[in-house]
């Protein structure tokens, strides 16, 4: 199958082309990068869109892609001439009905063999040098057997150490352990059940195939949700970028304020050794006060440390919500001297920083030094969403999602909204790279986008807005978005569809019971957890309800008070029958 793929060449074209639909395309494919850095498209989209990748020795270019159906589940990309670009596309590796959803986050090479998963399996190829597809079946290497109605973060992101251990996660299976689940102020449970056999990592046998968890051992623990996983073999340690837990201001609005929802808390960068803990769901690392504090389920003020003092601290605290998904310690030598052994993370982006604009969205890079970080994290890579400020997920035209290093050295990052890919090369002198190269870079930390909000004029929020709308922006926005069109693949719209302009009992329960599992929308599959918001008063509820059924391109009758009280009364005489 052939694809539309082309090679950036023009070296200073300015920004606004992009927006201007340039035809040879911007430089660097839209991409600003430290001086001497190029960047060429390899692939301008992917119908299935793209996550994770890995590069054979070869030089052949394995994806793996989001939307995958039984023709193939990764994508091989081959330059036949030798430019750069991928001219041929091949699919492999149907999964044939056995994974529930295709929620790919993972894609390594490992002894000769192509390992990459869904959200509840890990399978493995074996490569053969000279052939684009690897011959044999698709072997199943680990199952997650659990109960997975109602399970948050089923991601299955895979790292590999020298001595044949393969190393899983398994993600938590809510925010913060809460009893009933993401509703404002409901405590936590203590001991929280869930970290027997969630929230942490567990270590298994690599070349072993049919596994399940009981096969392996829990290697760390407090571990709430990962997509970014790497193998350092300088220090010989495992390092993660944690996702952070959600919603401080939805659960617990006289707590927090906004703008600290907005950025707490961290996205935490931490170095994982065997025993270690750092203490999920009772504690969170508060990048602002460089500290791990009590979670408000467990008792805290947003300040107290309480038994968080016994919990491991990350090597560096991120801004919140940023989404690392994707690590790799780069080993090339095509790249300057200070990028050795250095670690690139791909922050996806935020989806529920409302009232402030989306962040991250861009490529990391923090130095190393005999295993340690050496400096402060940078922005390697940046341009990928286009548009500053990011007001909602969607606004983003590209979100960097995977990084692989190439056998030459080079780098490739894709994306995930339109399956596009990046190679990123050195064409300058090693010797001369210095701070006038990272000058650019070290400017785009300003931009919206990156930098800290100001709590005032960044708020996005304008003083005039009806109660319904009111609620809305406090309770919903985070995940629909400001805009209503929610965030693809995760978080359904309420834009225009008729789950909110259908049938008012069906819409009202939803907010009443929650829902949880797949469902489609507009024709798009989603597979998430609406919690429940029976805490809203009747009146809170019809307000809101009539706010989204008259708003977001739906045209609907408002929900009254008594309908709301109606259905809550019937709905709750069923439940004590």
């Amino acid at each position: 199958m052939l694809l539309r793929a082309f090679k950036i060449v023009a070296p200073s074209l300015l920004l606004s082309l992009i927006l201007l639909g340039c035809d040879k395309g911007p430089p660097n494919g839209g991409l600003f990068l430290p001086g001497n850095f190029e960047a060429l498209v390899v692939v301008d989209s992917i119908p299935e869109t793209v996550r994770h990748m890995a590069v054979s020795s070869d030089g052949l270019l394995y994806a793996k892609l989001r939307n995958a159906g039984n023709d193939g589940s990764v994508a091989v990309l081959q330059d036949l001439d030798g430019d750069g670009s991928a001219e041929h596309i091949e699919r492999f590796g149907g999964y044939g009905g056995r994974a529930k959803w295709s929620y790919a986050t993972a894609m390594r090479i490992y002894n000769g063999y192509l390992y990459h998963s869904s959200d509840l399996v890990v399978y493995r190829h074996k490569l053969k040098p000279g052939t684009l597809i690897p011959e044999g079946e698709m072997e199943v290497v680990l199952t997650d057997d659990h109960e997975h109605g109602k399970h948050e973060h089923i991601g299955k992101p895979i790292a590999f150490d020298g001595e044949g251990n393969m190393y899983v996660p398994f993600g938590a299976p809510s925010n913060a352990c809460q009893q009933p689940k993401r509703t404002p102020r409901a405590p936590g449970l203590d001991p929280c059940p869930q970290l027997e056999h969630h929230g942490g990592i567990w270590k298994f046998d690599a070349n072993k195939l049919g596994q399940t968890q009981k096969d392996g051992t829990k290697y760390a623990t407090g571990i709430r949700s990962v997509v970014a996983m790497d193998w350092n073999p300088i220090d010989n340690n495992l390092y993660v970028v944690m996702h952070g837990r959600d919603d401080l201001l939805r659960l617990f609005p006289d707590t927090y304020s906004p703008w600290e929802s907005a950025l707490l808390p961290s996205e935490e960068f931490i170095r994982v050794t065997e025993g270690s803990d750092f203490g999920w769901p009772y504690c969170y690392y508060d990048q602002l006060k460089g500290k791990k504090v009590l979670a408000p389920e467990y008792g805290g003020d947003g300040d107290t440390v309480g038994r968080c003092a016994e919990c491991d601290d990350p090597v560096i605290g991120f801004p919140g919500h940023w989404a690392p998904n994707d690590l790799v310690f780069y080993h090339g030598d095509q790249f300057p001297e200070r990028y050795k052994e250095g670690a690139f993370i791909a922050f996806h982006g935020s989806t529920n920083r409302a009232p402030y604009p989306q962040s991250g969205y861009f490529v990391g890079f923090v130095p190393f030094k005999d295993g340690k970080p050496s400096g402060a994290w940078e922005v390697f890579a940046d341009g990928f969403a286009v548009v500053d400020p990011i007001v909602n997920v969607n606004d983003a035209h590209f979100r960097p999602m995977g990084i692989a290093e190439g056998p030459d050295g080079s780098l490739y990052i894709s994306d995930s909204v339109k399956g596009k890919i990046w190679k990123i090369t050195y064409q300058g002198s090693k010797d001369e790279f210095g701070q006038d190269q990272l000058a650019m870079m070290e400017e785009r930390k300003l931009l919206t986008h990156i930098r800290t909000p100001d709590i005032e004029t960044d708020n996005l929020l304008g003083d005039e807005a009806s109660a319904g709308q009111a609620t809305y922006n406090k309770y919903c926005s985070a995940c629909h978005q400001m805009d209503g069109r929610g965030a693809r693949g995760r978080f359904p719209p309420v834009a225009n569809t008729d789950w909110v302009s259908g049938d008012k009992n069906r819409l009202i329960e939803i907010i009443l019971n929650g829902m949880e599992g797949p469902i489609e929308v507009n024709g798009i599959q989603y597979s998430g957890v609406m919690p429940q918001h029976s805490f809203l008063s009747d009146k809170e509820i019809a307000e809101v309800l009539s706010f989204i059924r008259t708003n977001f391109d739906n045209n609907a009758t408002a929900v009254t008070t008594e309908e709301v009280a109606q259905l809550r009364k019937t709905l709750n005489d069923t439940l004590t029958r």
